[in-house]
């Protein structure tokens, strides 16, 4: 009953889901919008994760968003899932999506040591939205 590691056949859990694994060997939104609104790259020093997150914003909602990087496993699936689940978000909100929604559409146990990994792709995101948000200076 809804055991996301139902697909292990020998009694051993699965590392990853087939969501996190499909995300990550078929990426959706793979690559560089033509000209973003707004940007922002986030890298882990621990483990080498660079994401960057790519924002198309109209009438103060995400139209579109991409991401490029490289990553482990969970930060690609996350990128590609967190670019899917924020179309059409209001950004003047600021929630966007919190950590734990990120997480829980991975459909896998991802271990304290590897959540950096996963919300990487977020804190570029929240970046982003900072950076948009600020007062723009000069004319």
């Amino acid at each position: 009953m809804g055991n996301k590691n139902e697909n292990a056949t020998d009694g051993r859990q699965m590392l990853y889901s087939d969501t996190l694994l499909d995300h990550f060997r078929n990426p959706r939104n793979y690559g560089s919008l033509p000209s973003p609104d707004v940007a922002y790259e986030e890298f882990n020093p621990l483990c080498g994760d660079r994401i960057r997150i790519e924002l198309k914003i109209s009438d103060n909602r995400i139209a579109a968003a991409r991401f490029v990087g490289d990553g482990c496993a969970i930060s690609i699936a996350a990128a590609s899932l967190l670019t899917e689940l924020v179309l059409g978000v209001e950004i003047a909100s600021g929630a966007l999506i919190s950590d734990e929604e990120l997480i829980a559409s991975l459909k896998s146990d991802i271990k304290p040591s590897r959540m950096k990994c996963a919300l990487l792709p977020l804190e570029a995101l929240r970046s982003c939205v900072k950076v948009y948000r600020r007062p723009k200076t000069g004319a």
